[in-house]
């Protein structure tokens, strides 16, 4: 394995025309074989970064270096040893299932035979292998997302970057896919996610990084960063009116957002002792978690 990252970003920024800066000098590295996840509300900078590493869109300054090359210089090279997951679905609606990878596999001049072997073995990978003749518009959209993980996997890439993956499909789904890509993990793959789904972040990557407003405000392991920058136990209480007339002395942290009531402490016998003068059904007392993080780091309003 090279000592060398698999993904290296270095002070890299990116400004659009009018002079919005979506990324302000982020630096992050991902080493082969790891787990990385980029998080941030939309508009952080986080799609940006994304499409910078395989070249879908240039950066303004910095440096960056996939699997060893530029995406400036080596964009062909990129992408021969990569596999992209896009957010958005473009499939061949014309085509059937076996037809879309067959033509993808061309891009990589993989032989017929080596093309038939390897999509077999990817649609049962993925739990398709019942679709191999049906036209995309007849799948359903998880359906379609593990087809579009397919694709990416054909010319078994060396890195799999995935920009928000399972957004908009059900748990049932969700899960699925999640565990393909543990089981792509323990095969040595290095894989990059964008996501929305804190619980995803967490279940998944091994590091990730919170972006907001094109800067990094937080690196490290997920759990690392919930046991860092926030309480252990969150006391939630539904209804604000609830609270009015509840009284601690203790280490207690307060947030109001809207009709809810979060107190955040360490002690969870503190929030119990504050959970005693509600009714049964107002509250609930819970551990923190990755999503109370980001809500904290880049805070509670929309980020439009």
């Amino acid at each position: 394995m090279s000592a060398e990252p698999a993904i290296l970003v270095r002070e890299v920024t990116k400004t659009y025309a009018g002079g919005f800066q979506a990324v302000q000098g982020v630096s992050f590295e991902v080493q082969h074989g790891e787990f990385f996840g980029l998080l941030g509300p939309n508009g952080a900078g986080k799609s940006s970064l994304m499409r910078m590493l395989y070249n879908k869109s240039t950066r303004t300054s910095g440096h960056i270096e996939v699997l060893g090359f530029d995406p400036l210089r080596n964009e062909l090279e990129i992408k021969y040893l990569s596999g992209i997951v896009p957010q958005d679905d473009n499939l061949d609606v014309d085509l059937d299932v076996v037809t879309n990878l067959r033509v993808y596999a061309r891009f990589y001049g993989l032989s017929a035979k080596a093309t038939r072997a390897r999509i077999d073995e990817l649609l049962d990978f993925l739990e398709l292998g019942e679709k191999k003749k049906a036209k995309i518009r007849e799948l359903s959209g998880g359906m379609r997302r593990r087809l579009i993980i397919a694709r990416a996997l054909l010319n078994e890439p060396k890195l799999l970057i995935l920009d928000e993956p399972t957004t908009g499909l059900d748990p049932q789904v969700r899960h699925l896919i999640w565990d393909k890509l543990r089981l792509l993990k323990k095969q040595g793959l290095t894989l990059m996610l964008t996501t929305h789904y804190m619980e995803e972040a967490f279940q998944l990557c091994d590091r990730l990084a919170i972006l907001d407003r094109g800067l990094t405000v937080l690196e490290g392991r997920p759990i690392d960063l919930v046991k860092s920058h926030i309480e252990a136990y969150v006391l939630e209480i539904i209804q604000r009116e609830a609270s009015a007339a509840l009284t601690y002395t203790g280490p207690v942290r307060r947030e109001t957002i809207q009709d809810r009531v979060l107190f955040f402490s360490n002690s969870a016998a503190e929030l119990e002792a504050i959970a005693r003068g509600l009714n049964p059904g107002d509250f609930y007392l819970r551990q923190s978690n990755l999503e109370d993080v980001f809500l904290k780091t880049t805070g509670r309003s929309l980020h439009e």
